[in-house]
């Protein structure tokens, strides 16, 4: 995080704050009466979300469930954060509907996110994502739609 940056707060349906050079969580959801992703359709959603990892951003943690998206992101210089999300919604709802005949929009508009504050927070949130799909499914042995990022820890 950059201290030396000011802070920028928009708003759409929620509230956005943006300091540059900071770790966020990010959430966003599958839109209203879309039925849930199937395994191919979280393979895309996945590569879509590695396709610039590294270039355009550090990705720490995330999992690509059935009904929704957590990541723990680190945007690099020059991207913003809701020009990345914008760009991996509309590229993976653009794979999906080629690949399964979809109805747009797949995704909702809106997104969630949050600047990490801390160490703490950071190992708070990394461990709600990667324990994300035993929480829902118990009996998981194996998803292949959770992890870490190629850098795996600030």
């Amino acid at each position: 995080m950059n201290l030396n940056s000011e802070l920028q707060i928009y708003r759409g349906v929620l509230p956005h704050w943006r300091l540059e050079g900071s770790v966020y969580f990010v959430t966003w959801s599958l839109a209203v009466n879309q039925p849930v992703l199937s395994p191919v359709e979280r393979d895309i959603v996945k590569s879509t979300l590695f396709h610039f990892e590294g270039v355009r951003y550090i990705i720490y943690a995330y999992v690509v469930m059935d009904d929704h998206v957590h990541l723990l992101v680190q945007p690099l210089i020059d991207w913003q954060l809701e020009k990345l999300v914008q760009s991996w919604k509309r590229f993976s709802a653009a794979r999906i509907k080629e690949n399964s005949g979809r109805e747009i929009p797949i995704w909702e508009h809106e997104y969630m996110d949050r600047i990490i504050r801390d160490e703490k927070e950071f190992l708070q949130k990394a461990n709600y994502i990667l324990t994300n799909p035993v929480r829902r499914w118990p009996e998981v042995v194996d998803y292949p739609w959770v992890g870490l990022g190629s850098e795996g820890e600030p």
